[in-house]
């Protein structure tokens, strides 16, 4: 298993390189794991505190969950994928 990890901050151009990269490679054999996903819950702030969040600072990202699900995928165990909502600024209850 090959991972790609790239980097970048808002605006920087990383969805067109993955975009690329997808284009050039077989899809039955890549799979998209997107930072995103791995933004902090924050349940216990109201919504109007959740916008002010600056989510580009690295506090704001799981990375303990994210590095886990990394591993697990490299020893093939099936992972619950967190799914994040830019409308809420919130992790929603399902996962993929």
């Amino acid at each position: 298993m090959l991972i790609i990890g790239i980097a970048g901050g808002t605006g920087s151009g990383k969805t067109t390189v993955v975009n690329q990269i997808l284009n050039e490679l077989p899809n039955e054999e890549i799979t998209v794991i997107s930072q995103d996903s791995y933004y902090h819950t924050n349940d216990h702030l109201t919504f109007e505190e959740r916008t002010k969040i600056n989510f580009d600072h690295p506090r704001a990202i799981d990375f303990d969950l994210m590095v886990q699900h990394l591993g697990d995928l490299r020893k093939g165990t099936v992972i619950e994928q967190p799914i994040y909502s830019f409308i809420t600024h919130n992790r929603t209850k399902d996962t993929l």
